[in-house]
């Protein structure tokens, strides 16, 4: 068993309260929040205990790791206590707001000898893992190209105002509209590709604010990009372009091109994602070769969009487990207990240290739209599929 603490209990933590059903190895400590109205709501909802203050949780003997479910800007700050405190760290993302803070966060993991581990835990998902295996197993060939999308639609003409967590705490819109696009979102396909490919050697990004007056009643607050694009070279060979957006339909997929096939995930925020492959040798799917017919019959497109290839159904039913509504289905407890057998079996998870260094240093320059960017970071990295 592994005690936790949550600090920050905004709309994010409803998502990890959710899923930490799914993980009774770890154990929910208490929580801390400074905001009282808030942290009184999200204890008396989840009958938990509370913390008086955030040196009550750092100072707790039984936690061995907090959870730091904070804004963005906090994040460093609330990450260092914590490293300084003799405790391990689990961060949503990104671990701070510039790379040099991001380093020295590291570098205080390092020397302490304890794990400071980055969200977010899409990466190992039941789909990711299903995924790695089919193109492990050489079913697209080897893989040369990638399109990841990281699309939310247009939330900010949607009645967000009205929107609730199970505890009851508003959807932060306002802010993620000064946070960014790119800093909430492009982890998540970042978190796959990095884990499929290995390390990035070059990042070529653009990124503009496209609709400045989300809020029209608020015009003096800063939008940050709502907009980017980057093209990603990794030091593998493999290219991959990544778009993250508040404005163009939803789309979460992933595709990648191999010399035999392609291959594609539908949803990266969907933990089974139906993922489809499509063979050189089969050539197209019935379906697309009915609507193709179609098409040129009737002289025009139609109206639907389908996906290239066959499903590949997972191996197994897979076992039974909690995640929230839809669109949000991901198991996001499960960083902390994948972070939690690591320590126990003495190992280095994954998703931490230099490697959550380097998806933050990516979303960083990501945001910042940098045009000719080499991180600064790299990582040991071997590829399955080669």
């Amino acid at each position: 068993m592994t005690k936790i603490a949550f600090v920050g209990t905004g709309f994010v933590a409803d998502y990890y309260m959710t899923t930490l059903a799914n993980h009774p190895e770890l154990i929910l400590g208490g929580v801390w929040d400074r905001d009282g109205e808030r942290l009184q709501r999200f204890q008396t909802f989840y009958d938990l205990r509370a913390y008086s203050g955030l040196d009550e949780v750092l100072t707790d003997p039984e936690i061995a790791i907090i959870v730091n479910l904070t804004t963005p800007e906090s994040h460093y700050g609330i990450n260092r206590a914590a490293l300084d405190a003799g405790k391990h760290v689990y961060c949503e993302k990104p671990l701070a707001m510039s790379t040099d803070e991001a380093e020295a966060l590291v570098e205080l993991a390092e020397a302490a000898k304890l794990t400071l581990c980055a969200a977010p835990a899409n990466a190992l998902s039941a789909a990711h893992e299903h995924f790695a295996a089919l193109l492990a197993g050489g079913r697209i060939g080897r893989p040369r190209l990638a399109y990841a999308e990281m699309e939310d639609g247009p939330v900010f003409q949607a009645n967000w105002q009205s929107w609730k967590s199970r505890s009851g705490t508003p959807w932060p819109g306002l802010h993620e509209f000064e946070v960014g696009c790119t800093l909430e979102h492009a982890g998540y396909a970042l978190s796959w590709l990095i884990a499929l490919f290995g390390p990035v050697a070059h990042l070529a990004a653009f990124s503009a604010l496209t609709f400045p007056d989300k809020v029209p009643e608020m015009q003096d607050i800063r939008m940050a990009p709502d907009f980017s694009v980057g093209c990603l070279t990794f030091e593998s060979g493999m290219v991959a372009r990544l778009t993250c957006g508040l404005a163009a339909p939803r789309d979460r997929s992933l595709t990648v091109v191999g010399d035999g096939g392609t291959m594609v995930a539908r949803d990266l925020w969907d933990d089974r994602s139906p993922v489809h492959v499509a063979s050189n040798a089969d050539g197209r799917s019935f379906l697309h070769k009915v609507a193709n017919r179609l098409e040129h019959k009737l002289g025009r497109t139609l109206p639907l969009r389908l996906t290239a290839g066959r499903t590949v159904a997972y191996a197994g039913s897979g076992a039974a487990k909690t995640l929230p509504a839809y669109p949000s289905r991901i198991d996001f407890a499960r960083g902390i207990a994948r972070q939690a057998a690591a320590i126990n079996g003495g190992k280095m998870p994954f998703f931490s240290g230099r490697i959550a260094l380097h998806l933050t240093e990516l979303a960083l320059a990501l945001s910042r739209g940098e045009p000719d960017y080499r991180p600064r970071t790299s990582f040991d990295f071997q590829a399955s599929w080669r």
